[in-house]
């Protein structure tokens, strides 16, 4: 088993400066106004982008597994943030679309990939026990190759 930790350092109100370890340079966090300044990504939006990397990190490796570039890759990830029924905010759910830099028919094996790579994503399935996911790819030519939940 292996761990991950990062360390948070309150700047002022609600930024704080997260340290990843020597070698990676810090990031900044804040909440929007009116609690914060709105100076760094907000949590739900570290969240989201947690989620989308991973998901992106699995599609790359699953194709490069068959040999196949399929770069440049993107992702958009949204999230609904709502009420729960003790009224407290809460992230409801969340949706990635995964765009290919490439058409569907120039990679070979795609089928397989597409099968199979979200389940290594550490992130992802980890959300998904409390979060709903949807997990859409698209090709370079805007073709919806898997849209799922």
């Amino acid at each position: 088993m292996t761990t991950v930790s990062v360390s948070l350092l309150q700047q002022a109100d609600y930024r704080f400066e997260i340290r990843f370890g020597e070698g990676i340079v810090p990031l900044i966090a804040d909440e929007p106004a009116p609690l914060g300044k709105g100076e760094g990504p907000a949590p739900s939006q570290l969240l989201c982008a947690a989620v989308g990397n991973c998901l992106s990190d699995s599609l790359l490796f699953a194709l490069r597994k068959f040999k196949q570039e399929p770069e440049p890759l993107s992702c958009e990830v949204t999230a609904e943030v709502g009420r729960n029924p003790e009224n407290r905010l809460r992230i409801l759910g969340m949706h990635a679309t995964i765009t290919l830099g490439v058409a569907a028919g120039s990679l070979d094996h795609l089928d397989r990939a597409l099968a199979q790579f979200e389940e290594f994503c550490t992130v992802t399935q980890s959300v998904r026990q409390s979060v709903p996911v949807r997990v859409t790819v698209i090709d370079a030519n805007g073709l919806t190759l898997r849209d799922q939940a």
